[in-house]
């Protein structure tokens, strides 16, 4: 039975976030209107000059990023994660890259994130993970977003885990788990040898 390896993406693997990167994209390719990029470079602003916190900036892009999807088609968004991951995808952390790759031969591997599943996913063409989560949104039957929320395992990534390793009999036993904020801390305290990696003030 091989232990598992639990990963965050955003800030631990990848050099940024991959809803943000999915974000701009779709502004740029006129999917979203410019005018919701206004409403959070206001935050993105306080948060480069020190005067607000990541958080906020991050929360405000994700609620209007949920907003402005309902109604657009999920072949669209496909697409323009293609972009970023065929633009971005190596734009890694060296230290977290050769890690997963070094423990990808004797590890069972998990990432687990707050971004978009459908950005998640196609840049697991590149990581190669064995079990991805991401935020789901739900899709009618004409293959639009409904804006309703199927799945947001950000907001409780140990349950998530321990709900995963119990339905397929994994062990914990020599696991281990990479994060770098709070919102990872939930798995980093089920794990034999969490890694707070480039941590922000709160998991320092």
């Amino acid at each position: 039975m091989r232990p598992i390896a639990i990963f965050d993406i955003d800030g631990t693997i990848f050099r940024s976030s991959l809803v943000i990167q999915l974000f701009t994209k779709l502004v740029r390719r006129k999917i979203f209107s410019p005018s919701v990029l206004a409403r959070v470079r206001s935050f993105e602003v306080k948060w480069l000059n020190r005067q607000g916190h990541y958080d906020d900036y991050i929360n405000e892009l994700v609620q209007v990023y949920h907003r402005s999807i309902v109604g657009k088609k999920r072949s669209e968004i496909i697409r323009a994660s293609r972009e970023v991951v065929r633009e971005q995808k190596y734009r890694t952390y060296r230290y977290t890259r050769k890690l997963l790759a070094d423990l990808r031969r004797k590890y069972f591997t998990i990432c687990i994130s707050g971004s978009p599943l459908e950005v998640v996913r196609e840049y697991n063409r590149f990581l190669k993970f064995d079990k991805i989560y991401g935020s789901e949104l739900g899709v009618d039957e004409r293959g639009r977003y409904t804006g309703v929320a199927l799945h947001l395992p950000s907001h409780y990534k140990k349950e998530v885990i321990v709900r995963y390793v119990t339905a397929h009999h994994l062990s914990m036993r020599d696991s281990i788990g990479v994060g770098d904020t709070e919102s990872d801390i939930g798995f980093l305290e089920l794990v034999d040898n969490p890694i707070a990696f480039n941590p922000n003030t709160t998991l320092a």
